[in-house]
Order: structure tokens, then sequence, then C-alpha cells
């Protein structure tokens, strides 16, 4: 690599999926690319208790209202 233009580029992630499924390939990730996933399931965790913490703080929701299946 004689062109200091070649190293001075960046590279997409490697993707799967086609069209609008497409998405970065998490398991080709790592922190060189700015992937740390590592608090990703203490972040889902905390976001799912807000959500049952807002659902029954939610004075319009009845106890007895079931969904519909």
């Amino acid at each position: 690599m004689s062109d200091p233009f070649d190293r001075a580029v960046s590279k997409a992630p490697d993707t799967v999926g086609e069209g609008c499924l497409s998405r970065y390939d998490i398991d080709q990730l790592s922190p060189e690319d700015g992937a740390d996933f590592s608090a990703a399931q203490a972040l889902l965790k905390q976001t799912q208790n807000i959500d049952q913490e807002d659902e029954r703080d939610d004075p319009r929701q009845e106890p007895h209202d079931q969904p519909h299946n």
C-alpha cells in the first residue's frame, strides 16, 4: 500500500439479508468496528421494566382489560 489514501477509507461491515431486511451481521462486528453489545441485555431488561411500569400507571387501563386474540 504505497498510496496513503488507500488506508484513509472506511469499509462498511458485512451485512445479512436483502432490501428492507438488510442489517449488519452482528457475528462479524467487533470492538474495532465500534460495536460493543456487552450492555445490550441489561438495557433490554431496563426498558421492559419501564414499559411494564407505564402499563401499571396508565389510568386509562382497566384491570379487567385483556388483549383480544
